[in-house]
């Protein structure tokens, strides 16, 4: 029997260049096509409708977005690390969000996820870009995660079986919570255990989400199968109601294929029922997940065969790369509820993935019942229930223990949070040698009581009540009421917000505080107004020697705020200041076709269009 290795290593495939971050604060509310009209609620079940109450987002500050990648692709490597026992052979990027790009099962060939043969960013996450394919973990709020495309920190640790661990951790900054992700593959074993912890260091209660998404591959025979009769369906009609499983309206919804528009599918699997969700080919082969019962939703989210979700799947790969569907586990029975974690306290869980193989001729059935009873039990016969629940208690102790190996590095921001707070978080060290130049004024404001006035550009925020706290305690200056400011606004006290910006820019913070002040003016309903600063905004920013990142960033939003005022000639001029390669961009043409009046040119690609973005002029 081969021991079970880990180690580094790189993949190279094309892949599009994520770009710099924009530097500029995102104030608006994150566009959510995953949300419910409030009426809807009423007839909810009384513990869904509450999770769904429980702290929306205002902003997705204190990250900052990504929105500056294109779709040209050029060979890369990526950091990679491979897990690999006899049977399995698991490639993880750390780098992007931990994302498990593939499992292989060895004594068969067979690759058990979507793979997607190309990196290319779209602009899905919550903060913007995101790829699709693999496993990826989704923590934070509705909506695919901010660290979609981030690093994560990753070492190796002792795992349960006296082998080693993959850890990966990180400090989720939307909910200020840490997280780690434990990997491991048994010796002999078909299956990849993953042990998953979110704690809650603070006081207060926490809202938290989590989905583990598993891409599949999606053909006209691919079946999902769950232990469930019903399902809560929604749609982009924004209704969350309660149907049948497999058949809705006539048509078999277990089959990926089955539906025109893209969909998602949140089963009522029922208490006491043993957790998982599958993806059968016609042969009856194909990937299972299942975990212990913390974990309680599951999920499908199709595309649909219409061009809406057909032109989705080309866009985020390459031509004749086949579609794929996503089986997804969950914290809470919908992705639009948020699940409250005491102050002080974690929720842990573990959960497998594994090649299941089942007879087809039931899997394909008419009798629904038979189906899933047949997949049900190979699962038992494969991987017991009581096996993986007595892997959680092996894993438990082990959640603790301290890596032995680092093996990549993720941001300094937990080491910020570690610092200020004074947490111990055994298992999941967030040390000073993390920290960086973003973090070094935060530093300096937590240990001398001022803010550092530094450079033309501000550095990012921080927003939680506890650096409220501290900013509002500060000494005066330009760059502490600006970030006050940004904290202000997104805790929603926007006439608070407003006055740090008008201080910060009579202490000379210009550019930035202007660009703030517009932002609220359009907020609030005020286009004449917002044009006026947007347009000195632009003239501050480039007298002010700001970055390019920032500049571009600031024209995108200035264009949309002169041409809402009908300033198309002064539009027309921040465009035409631009570098030549930037107004190359499909967003720019598109901007300048609506500053010219022009009809939109179908051949104009916008690198960052979002899902549910409406490009009408």
């Amino acid at each position: 029997m081969a021991t079970t290795t880990i180690r580094r290593a790189v993949l190279s495939l094309p892949a599009a260049p994520l770009g710099p971050e924009n530097p500029l604060p995102a104030l608006r509310p994150p566009g959510d096509v995953h949300r419910i009209d409030p009426e809807e609620a009423t007839g909810l079940p009384a513990d869904m409708a509450r999770q769904i109450g429980n702290a929306p987002l205002r902003t997705v500050q204190p990250v900052r977005r990504r929105d500056d990648y294109s779709r040209k692709r050029v060979q890369t490597d990526l950091d990679a690390i491979v897990i690999e026992n006899d049977r399995l052979k698991v490639t993880v990027l750390p780098g992007l969000g931990g994302r498990v790009h593939s499992i292989e099962h060895k004594p068969t060939g067979r690759s058990l996820l979507y793979t997607n043969p190309v990196f290319q960013p779209a602009g899905f996450a919550l903060n913007g870009a995101w790829f699709s394919g693999g496993i990826e973990w989704n923590i934070g709020a509705t909506g695919h995660a901010t660290l979609s495309v981030a690093p994560l920190h990753a070492a190796r640790v002792p795992a349960p079986d006296g082998g080693e661990m993959l850890r990966l951790w990180e400090w989720e900054r939307l909910r200020d919570l840490p997280f780690q992700v434990d990997l491991w593959l048994p010796d002999g074993s078909d299956f990849l255990y993953v042990g998953v912890r979110i704690r809650n260091p603070h006081h207060e209660p926490a809202p938290v989400y989590w989905w583990s998404n598993t891409a599949v591959p999606e053909t006209p025979h691919t079946r999902v199968l769950v232990p469930a009769d019903s399902a809560w369906y929604f749609g982009y009609e924004h209704t969350l109601r309660r149907v049948p499983v497999p058949v809705r309206d006539g048509a078999d919804r277990s089959y990926p294929l089955s539906g025109e528009e893209p969909a998602d599918h949140f089963y009522e699997v029922p208490d006491g029922e043993r957790r998982w969700i599958a993806a059968l080919d016609e042969h009856g082969h194909g990937l299972v997940q299942t975990s212990t019962d913390l974990l309680r939703g599951r999920k499908l989210f199709t595309w649909g065969t219409g061009a809406r979700g057909r032109r989705w799947q080309e866009w985020l790969t390459e031509p004749g790369t086949g579609g794929y569907a996503e089986i997804q586990a969950g914290l809470a029975r919908t992705q639009l509820e948020h699940v409250l974690l005491d102050g002080g306290g974690e929720f842990a869980w573990l959960e497998a993935y594994g090649p299941l193989a089942a007879d087809p001729s039931v899997v394909h059935g008419a009798d629904w019942a038979a189906a899933r009873g047949e997949v049900a039990g190979r699962l038992e016969a494969a991987l017991p229930r009581a096996a993986v629940d007595a892997a959680y208690a092996a894993w438990r102790p082990f959640a603790d223990h301290e890596p032995k190996e680092l093996l990549a590095v993720g941001s300094g921001w937990g080491a910020l949070e570690v610092e200020r707070g004074g947490f111990e978080l055994p298992g999941t060290p967030f040390g000073a040698a993390t920290l960086g130049e973003q973090q070094a004024p935060w530093r300096a404001l937590l240990h001398t009581g001022a803010f550092p006035d530094e450079g033309p550009e501000p550095g990012p925020s921080l927003v939680s009540p506890h650096w409220r706290e501290v900013l509002e305690a500060a000494e005066p200056g330009a760059h502490g009421a600006y970030h006050l400011g940004v904290a202000q606004w997104h805790a929603g006290d926007r006439s608070q917000a407003v006055r740090s910006w008008e201080r910060a820019g009579r202490l000379g913070l210009g550019w930035a505080a202007l660009r703030c002040l517009a932002a609220a003016d359009a907020a609030s309903g005020h286009p004449e107004r917002a044009a006026e600063r947007y347009a000195q905004a632009v003239a501050g920013a480039r007298e002010a020697g700001a970055s390019r990142a920032a500049r571009v960033a600031l024209a995108r939003e200035a264009v949309g705020a002169l041409l809402e005022a009908g300033r198309a000639e002064d539009a027309a001029a921040v465009l035409a200041a631009l570098p030549a390669a930037v107004r190359q961009r499909g967003r720019f043409r598109l901007l300048h076709a609506r500053v010219q009046g022009e009809p939109f040119d179908e051949g104009i690609e916008v690198e960052d269009l979002a899902e549910g973005e409406d490009l009408a002029p």
